[in-house]
C-alpha cells in the first residue's frame, strides 16, 4: 500500500495513473491531491501538471495544499521544478498571487443556435448546408461495438494529418475501445453519416456548465461532402440543447504559432479567444530561474512566429516526401509486376 500524507485537513497518495503519448499507452507515476492527480511532463524542466485538468468538471481548489505536497513529496523518484495549474472558463480573473501567464482558449459563448448561426460567415452557413444536400446525417450516439468499428474505418482513412503521421492509423478494435473508454458517463459521440459510412466524429465531454471537444475528426477522402462543417453546426446546436454556457475547442494560439488552418477553421465557426490564467509556481531554485526565463514556456512560446511556420512547412514536405518513398518502395514497376506474376490476372478463368 503507498504511503498517505496529510497536510491541513487533505490528503495525498502516491500511485499512478494511465496516460497516452502518440497514441500508446503508459503507467506513470502520480501524486492523487484530494481527488485530483498530480504528473511530471519534462526532463530538463519537470514541470507538474493536473492530470487531464483540461477534462475535469471543477479546477483546482486547493493549489496551497499542491505546492506542500510538491515540495516535500517525489513523484516517482523525481523532484518537481515547476508546478503548473489553470483555472477553468469562464474565470477569467486570477484567483491566486503565483506567477501567472494567460492561455488562449478556443471558446464559443453559447447563448442560441440562431445567435450563433447568425454571426458565423455566410461561407460557413453555405457548407452546413451543402453538406445536408449532399447526404450527410448527424446524429448524437453513444460508444457501442458498431460506433468503434466505424471510428477504426475514420482512423485509416489516412496515415498522414496536419503535416504529421496519424498515430491512431492502424490501430486495432481493442486499441479503439480503450482509447475512447474515457469520460463515457459525462460524454456524446456527435457522428456524421453518409449511408453507413461515417464521415467524422465529434466527442464531446461535459464539465459542468463547459462542454469541450475531445476528438474532431474526418474523413479527408470525403471533404466535399463537407462534414466538419456539419458536426460543428450540430455540436453547438447539442450544447444549447444542453444549457452549456461555453463550448470549447483547444487553444486558440499555441505559443507563437499562429495563422493555422485549425485556427481559421475556428474562427470561420465562431470561436474567439478567451484568456484564462495559467499560474506557475516555482518548487526548486532551477524552477524559479525557469520562470523567470520564461524557460518553461518550451519552443512554441519561446520560437518566433515566422519560424514555427517554417519548422511546421518543412515537416510536412518531409513527411510527403517519406509517403511517396514508401508507395515507390512497396509498388513496383509495372514491367517488373508483369514479369513476376505469379497469379492469373483478374477476372481470368484459368
Amino acid at each position: 500500500m503507498p504511503d498517505v500524507l496529510r497536510f491541513r485537513g487533505g490528503k495525498t497518495l502516491a500511485g499512478t495513473v494511465s496516460i497516452s503519448v502518440k497514441g500508446k499507452w503508459f503507467q506513470v507515476p502520480a501524486l492523487h491531491v484530494n481527488e485530483k492527480s498530480i504528473i511530471l511532463r519534462g526532463k530538463w524542466i519537470r514541470t507538474a501538471i493536473i492530470h487531464e485538468e483540461e477534462w475535469l468538471e471543477t479546477e483546482l481548489e486547493n493549489p496551497g495544499l499542491c505546492v506542500e505536497a510538491l515540495k516535500t513529496q517525489t513523484v516517482g523518484d523525481r523532484c518537481a521544478d515547476v508546478f503548473s495549474f489553470s483555472q477553468k472558463v469562464p474565470a477569467t480573473q486570477p484567483k491566486y498571487s503565483y506567477p501567472m501567464e494567460w492561455d488562449s482558449i478556443a471558446a464559443i459563448r453559447i447563448s442560441t443556435f440562431k445567435a450563433w448561426w447568425d454571426n458565423v460567415p455566410q461561407e460557413t452557413r453555405k457548407n452546413v448546408r451543402r453538406s445536408q444536400k449532399r447526404g450527410v446525417i448527424v446524429e448524437v450516439k453513444n460508444l457501442d461495438e458498431r460506433l468503434v468499428q466505424d471510428l477504426i474505418d475514420l482512423n485509416n482513412d489516412s496515415p498522414v494529418r496536419q503535416g504529421k503521421p496519424f498515430t491512431h492509423f492502424g490501430k486495432t478494435f481493442d486499441q479503439v475501445a480503450k482509447d475512447q473508454a474515457s469520460f463515457l458517463d459525462r460524454s456524446d459521440y456527435i457522428c456524421a453519416y453518409a449511408g453507413d459510412e461515417l464521415l467524422g466524429v465529434v466527442k464531446l465531454v461535459y464539465r459542468g456548465d463547459v462542454a469541450s471537444i475531445l476528438t474532431f475528426l474526418t474523413k479527408k477522402s470525403q471533404q466535399d461532402k463537407r462534414p466538419a462543417n456539419a458536426l460543428m453546426a450540430k455540436t453547438v446546436e447539442v450544447c444549447e440543447q444542453k444549457k452549456m454556457g461555453h463550448l470549447i475547442f483547444g487553444m486558440f494560439n499555441y505559443g507563437n504559432k499562429r495563422d493555422t488552418s485549425l485556427r481559421e477553421f475556428k474562427i470561420r465557426h465562431g470561436f474567439e479567444e478567451i484568456l484564462v490564467p495559467r499560474f506557475f509556481v516555482p518548487l526548486t531554485p532551477k524552477g524559479a530561474i525557469c520562470v523567470e526565463l520564461k524557460l518553461h514556456r518550451g519552443l512554441l512560446g519561446l520560437l518566433p512566429h515566422s519560424v514555427i511556420t517554417l519548422l511546421v512547412n518543412a515537416r510536412a514536405k518531409w513527411q510527403q516526401f517519406k509517403m511517396s518513398r514508401c508507395s515507390s518502395m512497396l509498388e513496383p514497376p509495372n514491367r517488373n509486376r508483369q514479369m513476376g506474376r505469379s497469379n492469373p490476372p483478374a477476372g481470368s478463368n484459368l
